[in-house]
């Protein structure tokens, strides 16, 4: 029995990157004599284990054989005779398939395990795929486009586009869960480059169906690429950022429509929907006779975002405006003013008869926060 910790963990040592997570394999060891050394067994489709002390996980060697649809359609093979090179060469990418031994004390010791010369395509920044069974598992197209938006230096090999490609022409993707698409799309928007994850959606022909329509039609303008690309770097690494500025052409319906698609978090749809609408009226003001905002228009869009109970969204919305260019300081400065009206003052200026009356307020308070827009704005 021999303990090695394989993939990630191995990469981002030799990068010299900080190392989050541990993937261990055991090799010549069974799910009996696992549960005899003390590990607990929490594997559904093949044997994983928790160490004892630490919690880790722990996973016997194994081999898969594709028998379904999807990244969920392989039978897996975990025996003690599963020999290391077996468990790495069912793994995505050369740079993620190697391994080094573990000793008793935890320490990794003796030299990297390299079966697929991943440290040769580390060096050379080359994504290359394993083997064949690379382009069984469409999950690993959203991983490679991800792994391109956090390492935006490295190039996809021409055979592992090809692999890809593959994988959209087998429409293998459309038995992908939503779940698991949004997991990796949203890993990619966080990551240094998100342009670079669209990019590999867009090369492999997988945009027109991860994406919204727009959005791909969008990406495959050159020009507009660049602005994303300049607009990205602009902003924090915040999801509900990143996604908005991705998608603020779009109309909010189209938003919201592929947000059920990808079961996209509430918060980061409403997020991109309202910076949308947002994008919308700067285009329209811009547009207009002299490019003034008008108030009625500005209060339409500050009751959307719902400043008044929402203050920390709206300040957000504006503020990421702000950081990719968009003229925003006169909605800024009206919707500091806007929002320091006194309410209680605005429903005692209401006749007492109508007090009551939960439009009247409504209508009043409307009147009174236009009024004080009109004011900043006219300034």
């Amino acid at each position: 029995m021999k303990i090695y910790a394989v993939g990630g963990a191995i990469r981002d040592t030799l990068m010299g990157l900080p190392v989050h997570d541990i993937d261990y394999v055991v090799v010549g060891s069974s799910v009996e004599e696992m549960v005899a050394q003390g590990y607990r067994p929490v594997g559904k489709d093949f044997p994983v284990f928790l160490h004892p002390e630490t919690q880790a996980e722990y996973a016997l060697a194994r081999t898969e054989r594709k028998t379904g649809k999807g990244y969920k359609g392989f039978m897996f093979y975990a025996d003690p005779s599963v020999t290391l090179e077996q468990d790495l060469e069912r793994r995505d990418l050369t740079i993620n398939a190697m391994a080094q031994e573990v000793g008793e004390d935890g320490q990794w010791i003796g030299p990297i395990l390299d079966p697929y010369n991943g440290q040769e395509d580390l060096a050379a920044k080359i994504f290359r795929h394993v083997s064949d069974a690379f382009a069984e598992d469409p999950l690993r197209l959203l991983r490679i486009a991800r792994f391109a938006a956090r390492f935006p230096e490295f190039t996809v090999a021409p055979e592992t586009m090809g692999a890809l490609k593959a994988i959209v022409q087998s429409n293998e993707l459309s038995a992908l869960s939503a779940e698991r698409i949004w997991q990796e799309l949203a890993r990619g928007f966080t990551a240094g480059k998100p342009m670079r994850m669209l990019q590999v959606l867009l090369d492999t022909g997988a945009a027109k169906s991860l994406l919204p329509a727009a959005l791909t039609a969008n990406i495959a303008k050159e020009e507009y690429r660049k602005e994303l690309i300049e607009r990205l770097q602009l902003t924090g690494n915040s999801l509900e950022d990143r996604c908005a500025v991705v998608l603020m052409h779009l109309p909010a319906n189209e938003i919201r429509s592929w947000a059920e698609c990808v079961k996209m978090p509430n918060e980061v749809r409403d997020f991109s929907e309202i910076f949308s609408e947002l994008n919308l009226l700067i285009e329209k003001t811009m547009h207009a006779t002299g490019g003034a905002y008008q108030a009625v228009d500005v209060l339409a869009w500050f009751n959307r975002a719902d400043v008044w109970r929402k203050p920390e969204r709206g300040n957000a919305l504006l503020k990421l405006a702000q950081q990719i260019g968009l003229p925003v300081t006169a909605l800024i400065d009206a919707m500091q003013k806007a929002r320091s009206l006194n309410a209680a003052e605005i429903i005692a200026g209401v006749p007492t008869e109508d007090r009551s009356n939960g439009e009247r307020i409504r209508s009043a308070v409307d009147f009174a926060r236009l009024s004080a827009i009109t004011a900043t704005l006219n300034r």
